[in-house]
């Protein structure tokens, strides 16, 4: 039950806070979603010079959504606008003297400085993707879904492939020796669904294909012109090719993710050789698989023992070795040589990303970075020797570092993109916190930012949650993800709430079991690990009235704001529902991908959908709800929405509220919308929980 205050004793006792605009007393609610954004733009890495001295990235100077692009030596000196011309997607040959890339439709090759250009080949198609052959003196390519092999010094070209005008394109995956690794995407299959678009003087239906490929691997000869099928399944995969061109491995996910099996073929005779297969109730996640750059030795990343841990395997199916172990995960790993693998680790804590280097032989780590701080997105350079990634801290928005692997413990800042005016603001630090769930076990991370005011009677709580499911978002830095909302919640700070956000099961980077228990009933868990949360404020934070909640998020986060408060009106006492999953077979039909692993099928499971559904609770509502929505939408369909506010219309319910965006999709582009978004979530919540 609801504490009782009237209206105004709430005025009496927090009229004064409202307007004290404290922690950061300058924020205004407008600047949160307005250009210029408060924090700056953040750089986002393109691409390495083919000498490997200079990095590129994209950036707004202007700290605007219009971005360019930008260079900066691996010193962190010379950052400078890049010229207007400069070639982002190439291919380096072998002994890195060259580039080959696509220019006006045709293949060019240059030096490695982007001189001396000829067109190498040229015709009345669209000629792309070029891949070098191992010595460098041939390439192959796409042009007009087939595939074509060309000399470098040698001028010729030969067509391998001649696909019927009926069938999926090629693409060019690797070389081996002579022959040529080459897929196909078949979505003959798809089911067409339809977003439709209503803004323009006529309706468009907006239908586009949604479904699970059918993956196709060949072998082609390059002299021969034989092209053999050696692989065909619906599902997911990856390829590589060992250094010395005899050994293909697939990695194979089944559509459902549940299902991975890793298998090595002898390119030149096509027999094939099972090296690993694991199999899981969830959902496969973070699957890599990589050969080492000089020997045949092949690394893998896998949950099997219950955390992402690294492991090699010779291509006969001899020296399997696990060469980490323990209770944390390893989000991304790559060799540097044939002995070495560089690699992110969790295993300081959770909310930590550190880089190691690790010896395969003796299984010794040597630590790369030694900063707290939580890293992401890292790029090898060419000569696997740097590694640049984007790194954060508490209220220290990303910026791009590099890290020598030859030099150890010395981490470089390349970017310095964060506003000196953003640092003018008295962010609050929020509290990173560890704890256990009820049922003494499962370890979950909270974030806790505090009101500027404590209220003698307890302040309001406003639960934010994160959106996809498997991510992480509370850590020790940042969010990328969610930097308005961020500004948002020191907002609602000073505003006198509490805001809380917890990493819930489903959520990465706490191993398997964590991420997998919500198969088959999503919702549930995570409604559990947000109401174990809510426990522990109350018990840490005296003024925390936890008898006032509100609940908000977007997609996955909008979900599940609807779900806890349909199942669990008395924890929550408003909620927001962002872009919202209202109904699982809907996105089932739209992103199958995502759903089957988590649910199966509406036909097979129904009681799956039924129950993860916040459609199921709609019509037995006791709290308030708003609904907001792209119009536009074409990942969860505006249909969700209309689903979920009819039964509320024909169930009585009057205590809701909903808003369109004519022109949004998903992501939303234009401040105005989201300013307009966030303003009425804030009313509603200051209508529900004041």
């Amino acid at each position: 039950m609801k504490k009782l205050i009237s209206f105004t004793l709430v005025l009496l006792l927090f009229g004064a806070d409202l307007d004290a605009r404290q922690f950061p007393e300058q924020l205004e609610f407008k600047d949160i979603f307005h250009e210029p954004f408060i924090p700056g733009a953040r750089p986002s890495f393109s691409h390495f010079s083919p000498d490997g001295k200079t990095i590129y990235y994209t950036w707004s100077d202007s700290a605007t959504s219009d971005t360019d692009l930008f260079r900066v030596g691996l010193s962190g000196k010379n950052q400078q606008k890049a010229e207007d011309n400069v070639i982002r997607n190439y291919e380096l040959s072998p002994n890195g003297n060259h580039v080959l890339y696509t220019k006006d439709g045709d293949l060019v090759l240059a030096d490695k400085s982007f001189e001396n250009e000829r067109v190498i080949v040229a015709s009345k198609g669209f000629d792309y993707d070029p891949v070098w052959s191992a010595d460098g003196s041939r390439f192959a390519f796409v042009q007009n879904g087939d595939v074509w092999v060309s000399g470098v010094e040698q001028a010729f070209m030969k067509q391998i492939t001649n696909r019927k005008e009926d069938r999926p394109g090629y693409n060019v995956e690797h070389w081996a020796g002579n022959k040529l690794v080459i897929t196909q995407t078949d979505r003959s299959d798809y089911r067409e669904v339809f977003f439709p678009e209503y803004a323009d003087t006529f309706v468009e239906p907006g239908g586009d294909g949604r479904g699970i490929p059918t993956r196709i691997v060949s072998i082609a000869g390059v002299d021969s012109g034989d092209v053999e099928i050696i692989f065909t399944h619906k599902g997911y995969l990856d390829t590589d090719v060992s250094s010395s061109g005899k050994h293909l491995a697939i990695d194979y996910l089944d559509p459902a993710m549940k299902n991975r099996t890793i298998t090595v073929y002898n390119v030149n005779t096509l027999e094939a050789k099972t090296l690993f297969e694991d199999e899981t109730e969830g959902w496969m996640y973070n699957t890599n698989m990589e050969f080492a750059p000089i020997t045949d030795r092949l690394m893998f990343q896998s949950e099997q023992d219950g955390w992402n841990h690294i492991y090699t395997v010779n291509p006969d199916g001899t020296g399997f070795e696990q060469h980490t172990f323990g209770e944390y995960d390893i989000p991304w790993a790559t060799w540097l040589d044939e002995r070495t693998i560089v690699m992110a680790t969790s295993e300081m804590d959770p909310g930590e990303r550190q880089l190691y280097k690790l010896d395969i032989i003796t299984n010794l780590p040597t630590k790369l970075t030694t900063e707290e701080g939580y890293r992401r997105d890292f790029e090898i350079s060419h000569d696997r020797r740097y590694v640049v990634y984007e790194k954060t801290y508490f209220n220290e928005p990303f910026d791009l570092y590099v890290v020598d692997t030859m030099i150890p413990q010395r981490e470089t800042q390349l970017t310095n993109t964060v506003l000196d005016s953003f640092y003018e603001y008295d962010w609050q630090q929020e509290d990173y916190l560890r704890f256990n769930g009820r049922d003494g076990e499962t370890r979950l991370s909270m974030s806790v930012l505090k009101p500027a005011k404590r209220n003698p009677d307890g302040n309001p709580v406003v639960v934010f949650v994160h959106g996809a499911g498997s991510l992480q978002n509370v850590y020790k830095g940042w969010s990328n993800n969610y930097w308005r909302e961020y500004m948002f919640h020191q907002y609602l700070t000073l505003q006198g709430y509490y805001v809380i956000e917890v990493d819930y099961r489903h959520s990465t980077g706490y191993g398997r079991k964590f991420r997998e228990d919500v198969t088959n009933w999503m919702g549930k868990y995570e409604t559990e690990d947000i109401e174990d949360g809510l426990a522990f404020l109350a018990d840490n934070y005296d003024k925390a009235d936890t008898s006032r909640v509100g609940i908000y998020g977007g997609s996955y986060g909008g979900f599940m704001a609807l779900y806890a408060v349909g199942v669990s009106p008395e924890h929550f006492d408003a909620a927001a529902g962002l872009r919202s999953v209202t109904n699982w077979e809907n996105y089932y039909y739209a992103n199958p991908w995502y759903t089957l692993p988590r649910l199966g099928t509406p036909e097979d499971n129904p009681e799956n959908y039924a129950r993860s559904s916040p459609i199921t609770y709609a019509d037995s509502l006791e709290q308030p709800v708003i609904l907001l929505h792209g119009l536009i939408d074409d990942n969860v369909g505006f249909q969700d929405a209309v689903h979920y506010i009819e039964i509320l219309i024909q169930s009585g319910n009057e205590e809701f509220e909903m808003m369109m965006y004519p022109t949004e999709r998903h992501s939303f582009r234009d401040e105005d919308a989201w300013y307009d978004e966030y303003r009425r979530i804030y009313e509603f919540f200051e209508k529900h929980l004041k």
